[in-house]
């Protein structure tokens, strides 16, 4: 094609075909070039890239018009919006303030917090105790207000105590563990993967359901060994990237 070109997709008979479609063509309209064209090729000619039918790819590009990546225009065509872009890349740099960064320039709301049995998946970290007191936040884009990512966070009672909720919503966990309560924070391991938005993920970050979110799970440990906050962030897919630097040296 001579114009914007899309990646293409190996698609899978289980999944809605214009979901497929519509999702590989998000990633390409964000992942683009900052020179890459703004028009589009043609619904039939964007149909036999993708395999499909010009009635299944009309359905994906009405999904993408609707969260406005994309204007159609009678007579003259299909044009991403100059402002659909990717949020900047989440830099992980190995060390505390850079993950305290990380986290900060949004708006935080707290949803709610309270004392929950300790999550199956999370026994392993919490060995000695039958619960945690979990924080749950919403994270906005500070100048558009649009919900960027949601964040649950299982803490140690004992270190819970110490936590006043109104500085969670205005600094990280991490920030607030470290420099309000005072713990001695010995190592923090990070975990980033694709998942599918879930029924929650969708509805509080408005996305549409199943499409690829960045799940982070980051796990604190004190200087002693103990871990005392388990954060399980999920990141909406279209404003996030990670990117890891290694020093050879």
């Amino acid at each position: 094609m001579t114009a914007f070109a899309p990646d293409s997709l190996v698609l899978n008979r289980k999944l809605p075909l214009w979901y497929q479609v519509s999702q590989s063509l998000r990633a390409s309209i964000l992942g683009r070039t900052p020179d890459a064209e703004l028009r589009l090729p043609t619904e039939e000619q964007l149909a036999a890239h993708y395999g499909v039918s010009v009635l299944t790819m009309r359905q994906a590009l009405k999904e993408l018009e609707a969260e406005g990546l994309i204007s159609r225009h009678r007579r003259r065509g299909t044009f991403i919006e100059p402002g659909a872009r990717r949020g900047a890349p989440r830099r992980l740099l190995g060390s505390i303030d850079a993950i305290v960064a990380q986290q900060s320039g949004e708006l935080t709301t707290v949803l709610g917090h309270g004392p929950t049995p300790v999550p199956g998946d999370l026994v392993e970290h919490f060995p000695d105790t039958d619960e945690v007191i979990t924080y749950r936040r919403l994270r906005r884009d500070g100048e558009s207000g649009e919900p960027t990512n949601w964040a649950e966070n299982a803490v140690r009672p004992e270190i819970a105590a110490g936590l006043d909720v109104a500085d969670l919503e205005r600094w990280p966990m991490t920030k607030v563990l470290r420099d309000v309560v005072g713990v001695r924070i010995g190592k923090i391991t990070d975990t980033v993967e694709a998942r599918l938005a879930d029924p929650e993920t969708a509805d509080l970050l408005k996305v549409p359901l199943l499409s690829p979110i960045l799940h982070y799970t980051g796990v604190t440990y004190d200087r002693e060994g103990r871990v005392v906050d388990v954060a399980r962030i999920r990141y909406r897919g279209d404003r996030f990237s990670f990117s890891v630097t290694v020093d050879a040296h």
